[in-house]
């Protein structure tokens, strides 16, 4: 991740569908306290989040905030989604991005409601998950997917936690056929070699492709998209 994600177009895409949700609500530089869980190597939490406010980090695993380090990231913490270290109501947002999934992650619904209870009233969650348990392939296996989602699922999850819908999309949707047919033709043809789809060079194709994914952020952020790769969700306490 460390390696791809400054210049990924599936990172720099959904940075700019991400922040065209995020401007739905907020202005840039408003002074939110906001807390990324499960920050990973910290891209996201160093560049458009912190556009926003201060951001705090948290994440499961030393290495993820050893990266998170390398990118001057100030606010660190060692823990779990599930067991969040902070007093109830300190975060305006909590913005977890493809999170909830993994294994590690033992009940996606308690984590959710440990975002709950450090949001403040009128707080928001912001959350980009995988869609659709019948994509799953050989991707899923390296990045250890235990679940994956449709938008009434995570609809349902949020209001369980005590959270209001404020905003559901599918992402990632333009793309969505080809991506259909690679994981669908992994069943037939399976890969020879354990891969991920980050470690796929589209080579020539990477700005294209980021303009793609890029081009869908008004939509997402504004009407929503009835299918994609992603799940965003938005839920307002």
């Amino acid at each position: 991740m460390y390696g791809v994600e400054d210049n990924h177009w599936w990172y720099r895409g959904m940075a700019a569908v991400t922040r065209a949700i995020l401007d739905q609500w907020y202005r840039p530089a408003c002074g939110l306290h906001i807390l990324d869980a499960g920050c990973g190597t910290g891209a996201a939490m160093s560049t458009y989040l912190a556009g926003y406010g201060t951001v705090t980090g948290i994440d499961l695993y030393p290495l993820a905030l050893d990266f998170c380090r390398k990118r001057n990231v100030p606010r660190l913490a060692c823990a779990s989604v599930s067991d969040l270290p902070f007093a109830s109501a300190k975060f305006d947002l909590v913005a977890s991005f493809d999170v909830l999934y993994e294994c590690a992650v033992p009940s996606d619904i308690d984590a959710l409601r440990e975002f709950a209870r450090v949001l403040v009233p009128g707080g928001r969650v912001l959350l980009r998950l995988p869609a659709y348990d019948w994509l799953r392939g050989q991707h899923d296996k390296m990045v250890h997917t235990n679940r994956r989602y449709t938008t009434g699922l995570i609809a349902r999850m949020i209001r369980e936690s005590g959270l209001i819908v404020e905003h559901l999309s599918y992402a990632n949707t333009f793309l969505f056929p080809l991506a259909a047919l690679k994981r669908l033709g992994e069943r037939i043809f399976p890969p020879k070699a354990e891969s991920s789809d980050l470690t796929l060079d589209a080579g020539l194709f990477n700005n294209i492709l980021k303009h793609i994914l890029s081009s869908e952020a008004p939509l997402v952020a504004h009407t929503g998209l009835p299918f994609g790769l992603s799940v965003i969700a938005v839920g307002r306490k």
